[in-house]
């Protein structure tokens, strides 16, 4: 009887509430409203997903990213009135659900992660995949015929001396 009661007042503050969907991996950019003093600003904290955890009223997401070459993680309630905005720049494409092992690489090229891309976007790319094929396809055809014609050239001079 409890939990139902539980669930129906997290229901009642999730509502008003519009949260976008990510997962870890994503890199996101959460819109946190700060207070100083009398004054409340609006802080971007820009990074990717490492960990989701728990659910209902109570989830949390820990964001990390590289500030001045020094790992920086913040653990955010999802549902917390201080997150003004949460966007979603990329979707990333990873195969576990916790990204922990990212803090122990050192590195910009050991940190990245794969952009998972939409159908159209991957199609788009796909089309240019293929022309950058047949580009260079080209190019080495007309490479092969240029190194040919300079051959010919160098062993006529040789004849005539």
């Amino acid at each position: 009887m409890s939990n139902v009661i539980y669930n129906d007042i997290e229901k009642e503050y999730m509502q008003g509430k519009e949260v976008p969907s990510f997962f870890p991996g994503d890199t996101l950019k959460v819109h946190f409203k700060i207070k100083e003093g009398e004054r409340e600003r609006t802080q971007i904290f820009e990074g990717v997903v490492i960990a989701i955890k728990n659910s209902g009223l109570s989830k949390t997401f820990t964001v990390r990213k590289i500030s001045f070459g020094i790992g920086v993680e913040r653990i955010f309630p999802l549902f917390s009135p201080k997150i003004s905005k949460i966007e979603v720049i990329k979707k990333g494409k990873v195969r576990k659900a916790k990204l922990y092992y990212l803090r122990t690489i050192v590195g910009q090229k050991g940190t990245r992660i794969k952009e998972k891309l939409d159908k159209e976007t991957q199609a788009l790319a796909k089309k240019k995949v293929v022309r950058k094929k047949t580009v260079k396809k080209k190019t080495a055809v007309k490479k092969k015929v240029q190194k040919k014609g300079t051959k010919k050239t160098v062993k006529k001079t040789t004849k005539k001396k």
